[in-house]
């Protein structure tokens, strides 16, 4: 049996308990059992007000764990106190107002029945039937004394028939002649069925000796003899004997006469209730606590039965309500499984059967939706990563012209945080204003006037200026974009675009190739033929002139075989350039080629004009020696040639190691710094182009090889320019060309180079 079950019975039985005392009580009164309830109305009020005070306390505690459940939040416990409170005063309401009626009701009915007027009447009512008595007690005395005086002149003994006459003349049923001890002398009449006379008591007599005459009232007090017709009046005459002779006896006249059994009964009945009411009137208090007892049980009955009753009303209403409740919280939380019905067969079970369906609905609709945008995040995501991995940068536009979308390789090319912009036009990205304006009008002019074989998409190539600074270091490059753009639904544009600086800067090598293998062709065939024909002619004329006019010869003729020689020289940079020989990569010691070359400028480093930093525990790297050497050599040399001007000119060739966040090896690194002039900005849009030069006397050819050749290795080169603290604290200029290698040889290759000396590499 469940703890609900357990105080439903307990409920119930004092409810019953209850309900059948009221009920008893009610009995009692319905069959007017008065002596029922005045024996038993004190333990019958005290019953009452138990009970009341259990039903009390049940409904105390029924309050008090309705409120902790509100207190503590318990889910439906608000819906169900408001029901039963709605119930409740549907029940209490009417009850009190019955019960303060009735209260007053009862009050003042029970003060009415003990009124003075009610209590003057009874008073009234009962001295009128003494006095009715009184009288006929009194005229039965006086008739008797009178006959007594006639009888005592009548001699002894007194003849029956005297009597019989006498009985007459009084109206009495019986006149006795007692002797001086009350024996019966002569008797006439009798009562019917009561034998022989009743000898007065020895009280009477000498009351009737010393008053002559005494009458008393008999019967009256028991109900039994007022019922069998036996009260009457009885008087009690003395005869005195009017003889003087020794010997003579006093004698007694006996008169009985019956009363009337009409006025017996109003006699008794006016006796009865006067009792009844002194009695009664001295249980008022009682009778009033008993009648406002019963009552108020009556009203807590009422107020238990409107509380039971909104209980269980309340929780046949409230349960279909609790279960929608419930199941709309669990909706709220997430959880769309399908919701329990509530089995009846009213509208609010339907009610649930619907939300039910809903549920079930809405759960298969999530989960399409779930599905669906689970396939769009897919869809979003692969495209996004094909963004995010695409070495072009792609911009898309919406309708607006405001950036929407943004991809790494976007901020690559651009060197500008463009993604940072989102939401914002293409021209508010600073240095991008030109851009953006040219970009949009090529948009503008393909939508209105499309150009032949541009249907879907447009393209185009802009030059484009990064900005100044890039991590830190300058970085004012002109890159040459190829852009695409096309138009997207919903109005939106889309912008891919890639860095082709690169592959313009190789055509640019590629075509530099070509004029240099034509130069070498066609140039350096009639250049032998003029220095040997200017030789043979100076050979000739030489000794033939004199004076000024062989000084002048031999100065032409010095001056063509000097202009022929770089002629030459020229023209074979322009074929080593053109035809620069594939690299054969081996294993080489960084370190020891970079010695080996050094050791060609021991002037310069006894002059304290070059110093090398080598890092020690350079891994090996693949190369081809005879190309890094070359490369090495042309480095040393533009850095030696940028500070031959400065006294104080300096130039540092540092080798280290560049490793990850992780610590892992990322590259080899060569690097020649001088605190010359550095670069123009010229020089460094330009420098790996042939024929870009910042000497006087030069073919700009140098970095050009050392690009290729650093290309060809598969090495990243960056020229810069940069300030540094020199001695003393003082700012010094200068310029940087970095050199990356990342490809590694394995452990067990033998190198190719060998290492140099410790006193080599010890400047």
């Amino acid at each position: 049996m469940t703890k609900a079950t357990r105080w439903a019975w307990i409920i119930s039985l004092v409810a019953v308990t209850g309900a059948g005392l009221v009920l008893v009580f009610l009995l009692s009164l319905a069959t007017n059992s008065r002596g029922l309830y005045e024996r038993h109305y004190v333990w019958l009020f005290w019953v009452n007000v138990v009970v009341a005070s259990l039903l009390v306390l049940v409904i105390g505690i029924a309050g008090v764990r309705l409120f902790l459940r509100v207190r503590r939040g318990k889910f439906g416990s608000r819906l169900l106190l408001r029901l039963a409170a709605v119930f409740a005063m549907v029940g209490v309401v009417p009850g009190l107002l019955i019960y303060v009626v009735s209260y007053q009701f009862v009050s003042r009915s029970i003060e009415s029945w003990f009124d003075v007027k009610v209590e003057g009447a009874l008073d009234a009512g009962l001295s009128l039937g003494r006095g009715t008595l009184d009288a006929q007690v009194n005229d039965l005395v006086t008739k008797t004394r009178l006959a007594a005086e006639r009888l005592s002149d009548t001699p002894n003994p007194v003849p029956p028939l005297a009597l019989e006459r006498l009985r007459e003349q009084l109206f009495a049923q019986e006149v006795t002649l007692l002797g001086p001890s009350g024996q019966v002398l002569v008797t006439a009449g009798g009562l019917t069925g009561a034998g022989a006379p009743e000898r007065p008591s020895p009280l009477l007599l000498r009351q009737a000796r010393s008053a002559r005459i005494v009458g008393q009232l008999e019967g009256l007090d028991e109900d039994t003899a007022a019922q069998s017709g036996s009260a009457r009046i009885r008087a009690l005459a003395h005869m005195p004997s009017d003889s003087i002779a020794l010997g003579s006896q006093d004698r007694f006249l006996m008169v009985t006469q019956l009363l009337p059994s009409a006025m017996v009964t109003q006699a008794l009945a006016v006796q009865a209730a006067y009792r009844e009411y002194q009695q009664r009137a001295l249980a008022r208090d009682g009778l009033r606590r008993m009648y406002i007892g019963t009552l108020t049980l009556t009203l807590i009955l009422a107020v238990f039965g409107a509380l039971l009753l909104a209980v269980t009303l309340g929780n046949q209403l409230a349960r279909p309500l609790l279960v929608l409740a419930e199941g709309v919280r669990q909706v709220a939380r997430g959880d769309l499984t399908r919701k329990p019905v509530f089995a009846s067969k009213d509208e609010l079970s339907g009610l649930t059967r619907s939300f039910a369906d809903m549920t079930e609905q809405l759960s298969e609709a999530r989960s399409l939706v779930q599905r669906s945008l689970a396939q769009l995040e897919a869809a979003r995501t692969n495209l996004q990563t094909i963004l995010d991995n695409l070495t072009a940068g792609v911009i898309v536009f919406d309708r607006d012209g405001h950036i929407d979308t943004v991809n790494p390789g976007a901020t690559r090319i651009l060197r500008l945080p463009v993604s940072a912009y989102r939401g914002r036009t293409l021209d508010e990205v600073p240095g991008l204003q030109e851009f953006a304006a040219a970009v949009k009008q090529r948009f503008d002019q393909h939508q209105d006037s499309p150009e032949a074989g541009e249907r879907d998409h447009w393209q185009d190539a802009f030059d484009l200026q990064t900005a100044d600074r890039v991590n830190g270091e300058k970085d004012g490059d002109k890159i040459t974009l190829l852009v695409r753009g096309a138009a997207m639904p919903h109005a939106g544009r889309l912008m891919v675009f890639d860095d082709i600086t690169e592959v313009v800067s190789a055509q640019r090598a590629e075509a530099w190739s070509e004029v240099a293998r034509r130069l070498a062709h066609e140039i350096k065939n009639p250049l032998t033929p003029i220095q040997l024909s200017a030789e043979r002619l100076q050979h000739k004329l030489e000794s033939k002139l004199e004076g000024l006019d062989q000084a002048m010869l031999a100065r032409s003729v010095g001056t063509i075989v000097n202009q022929v020689q770089a002629m030459k020289q020229l023209v074979n940079e322009f074929r080593d350039y053109a035809r620069l020989p594939a690299a054969k990569p081996q294993a080489l010691e960084l370190n020891a080629l970079a010695t080996e070359v050094l050791a060609l400028y021991a002037t310069a480093q006894e002059a304290g004009r070059l110093k090398a930093e080598l890092a020690t525990g350079l891994p090996q790297i693949m190369g081809d020696a005879s190309q890094l050497r070359q490369v090495i050599h042309n480095l040393v040399q533009n850095a030696l040639d940028a500070i031959a001007d400065r006294p104080d000119g300096c130039m540092r060739l540092r080798t280290e190691i560049a490793r990850t966040e992780q610590g892992e090896l990322r590259a080899v690194r060569l690097q020649v710094i001088d605190n010359g002039p550095g670069f123009s900005e010229k020089v460094l849009k330009r420098a790996f182009e042939p024929y870009v030069t910042t000497k006087t006397r030069g073919t700009g050819l140098g970095l050009a090889v050392v690009k290729k050749i650093a290309d060809e290795h598969g090495a990243r080169i960056r020229l810069s320019n940069l300030t540094y603290t020199g001695p003393g604290g003082a700012e010094v200029a200068g310029a940087q060309v970095s050199l990356s290698f990342s490809k590694f040889a394995p452990a067990d290759s033998p190198a190719a180079v060998s290492p140099a000396p410790p006193e080599a590499s010890a400047h």
